[in-house]
């Protein structure tokens, strides 16, 4: 069968498309390159066609199921899924799918509003901005220097670093946080900083030469396994924006108009400093793909990388949320 492009299946906009299915007691798969429902009747199944390019949203009811192979094919069409009650409500987990990963944020009254409402105060602020990118920034790096150069883990496996190198990296890396004078400054540090790591990396574990090669067919293990590890911390940062209720738009630096920025954000606080080493060991040491999510998830768990986040999220808000409340409020001018 053909392969229809994605951006074929968004050609009708979201607000003139005509469907919003609720579904209960089915299953929701792909069948013959369509998503179709299946429901139960007697001995036999009865399929029915879900026409994804016209639907705007699937509401998942009582008794449904859903495979990988259908949230991909709709995530390709922008349909929302969400997963609720008998008759609709209430939403228990709703996203806005993306091609690549979909996140469903559970839907709860009772998440925090503090952290949200500080960072709104000063998130329109672009000085504000910068500063808590900066925040997130010098967090990153003291986030690689201790791990790489403290974790007995890393030194077991053979990630034999310098630390006089190390610090002079990091050392360069703060003086160029604390002096660029736009996002777009400090996102190139951060690129920076990066390539820095690979080699260093690379020649801590005599992996060889290294170039970055995002996803791709014929890549190295590395770059493999680069991607497959920066994937979990993008879960995590997920997770930790939602616990605090903080929506993943109103990124610091990734961009205000890229959705899920915010959720980048938090994942470079650990990217570098856990899985960018993990990566070149298991590459190094030939680790399957198994392997090396177990190793990653034990190093982000020994390093209480959630942790690290949620409490970084929460002080950046709580800093630059007080630091605009200390603006005096402009005063009425007297009548006369």
């Amino acid at each position: 069968m053909k392969q229809v492009p994605a951006s074929d299946l968004k050609t009708v906009l979201h607000s003139k498309r005509a469907n919003l299915y609720y579904l209960e007691h089915c299953r929701v798969l792909v069948n013959g390159g369509r998503v179709e429902y299946v429901t139960d009747e007697a001995r036999r199944s009865l399929y029915w066609n879900i026409p994804i390019a016209n639907t705007t949203t699937i509401l998942l009811g009582t008794g449904t199921s859903i495979t990988q192979a259908a949230v991909r094919e709709l995530a390709k069409a922008g349909v929302m899924i969400g997963f609720c009650g008998g008759g609709g409500t209430p939403l228990f987990a709703g996203t806005e799918q993306q091609l690549e990963v979909a996140w469903f944020p559970a839907q709860s009254e009772y998440r925090p509003t503090e952290y949200l409402q500080n960072w709104a105060s000063f998130w329109f602020d672009d000085t504000q901005r910068l500063a808590a990118a900066k925040l997130f920034q010098r967090d990153r790096l003291e986030n690689v220097k201790k791990h790489w150069a403290g974790s007995k883990t890393l030194k077991d496996q053979g990630f034999s670093i310098d630390a006089a190198t190390l610090d002079q990296a990091v050392d360069r890396a703060a003086a160029a946080i604390d002096a660029a004078h736009d996002q777009t400054v400090l996102l190139t540090e951060e690129a920076r900083l990066t390539k820095e790591l690979y080699k260093l990396a690379s020649r801590a574990t005599s992996y060889g030469t290294f170039t970055r090669v995002k996803r791709g067919d014929g890549v190295d293990p590395a770059n493999r396994y680069l991607d497959h590890g920066n994937y979990l911390a993008y879960g995590l940062g997920a997770t930790a924006a939602w616990v605090l209720g903080l929506p993943h738009s109103l990124a610091v630096l990734h961009g205000k108009t890229r959705r899920g920025g915010l959720v980048f954000d938090v994942a470079d606080l650990v990217k570098d400093a856990v899985i960018l080493p993990q990566a070149f060991l298991s590459a190094v040491k030939g680790h399957s793909e198994q392997e090396f999510r177990q190793a990653c998830i034990e190093a982000l768990t020994r390093s209480e990388a959630l942790d690290t986040m949620i409490e970084t999220l929460k002080s950046t808000s709580i800093a630059l949320g007080r630091r605009r409340s200390e603006v005096p409020l402009p005063q009425a001018a007297e009548s006369t």
